[in-house]
């Protein structure tokens, strides 16, 4: 009964406190191997800031809609549990070992584009309204982008659960089979945490956009759902493109965090190169250029699948 009801909470708590400690030590770690000083160090840094935002007072503007502007960040980190729920670490190991987890996937993606917005929304603030409102500009993009490449991933696995997505390849990784697929995903994590160069509903010429006017313990769990976003993007990035917990001599939980890590070095590393793309131009790269490219990848694993 334990292990049925508590072990899967338990892991999903684990991987939101030791994936968001991750994000924010790598974060710092790339930012310093490209040469910008980080002041308060790598390792204690996260930990002093979250603890400084922990007991700040919490800002209040004039008449927000308060149940919602202070539920959307949790709204956020439960999506990004949810996410991380369904992630396999080995055949056997998987807190949520759904049959339509993929389909679940999808949903976290769909709900996180209403409660972004909702994060805005109910601020009642010009610019944390502005940043909702280019979130869903942007949002149904990345949804049909994510799904017609994780319906290619689904193809050859002829299911809809992860843990067959990762059986499926145990002979060729699908990152060779769709060589389109994983760069694709990528770019959606960037953009549904907002993160780097997608980042346009928190974005420095809004003053913060959405999350402008949060601080205290509200601003903590926000930066933190992020951040565990960002952790659920590659536990499925490396799910369904690098083979999941497979690989020789190591055990699979081991073999699916270094996969994991390396998925979020890179996402971490692309944030703080490229440069932050204009809204109207990030528009077009994803409904021109990026969501053509995702239905030529699900055409080339249907070929791949009947072959």
């Amino acid at each position: 009964m334990f292990s049925e009801l508590f072990l899967p909470v338990l892991m999903v708590i684990f991987m939101l406190v030791v994936g968001g400690y991750a994000v924010a030590v790598l974060d710092r770690l790339v930012a310093s191997a490209l040469g910008t000083p980080q002041a308060g160090g790598i390792w204690l840094a996260p930990i002093a800031r979250g603890a400084w935002l922990l007991i700040q007072h919490a800002n209040a503007t004039e008449a927000p809609d308060w149940r919602a502007w202070r539920l959307a960040p949790a709204l956020y980190l439960a999506l990004a549990a949810g996410g991380l729920a369904v992630v396999p670490w080995s055949a056997s190991l998987v807190a949520t070992d759904l049959v339509t987890s993929v389909v679940l996937w999808g949903s976290v993606e769909a709900l996180a584009t209403v409660v972004i917005f909702l994060h805005g929304w109910s601020a009642n603030s010009l610019l944390a309204l502005i940043g909702g409102y280019r979130y869903v500009a942007l949002g149904l993009s990345y949804i049909l982008i994510s799904m017609f490449v994780l319906i290619g991933v689904a193809l050859p696995a002829e299911s809809l659960q992860f843990t067959q997505v990762v059986a499926s390849q145990e002979g060729l990784w699908n990152v060779i089979r769709q060589p389109l697929g994983l760069p694709l995903f990528l770019i959606v994590g960037l953009g549904m945490t907002f993160w780097g160069p997608l980042n346009l509903a928190d974005s420095t010429d809004l003053a913060g956009g959405t999350a402008s006017e949060i601080s205290g313990p509200p601003r903590l769990v926000w930066d933190m759902a992020r951040a565990a976003m960002l952790v659920a993007f590659s536990g499925v990035a490396a799910t369904a493109f690098l083979g999941g917990g497979l690989g020789p001599w190591l055990p699979g939980p081991l073999w699916m965090s270094l996969k994991m890590l390396a998925v979020l070095s890179v996402l971490l590393l692309l944030g703080r190169l490229l440069p932050r793309l204009a809204p109207e131009r990030c528009v077009t790269l994803m409904w021109v250029v990026l969501l053509p490219l995702s239905f030529i990848d699900l055409v080339w694993a249907g070929i791949g699948a009947l072959l």
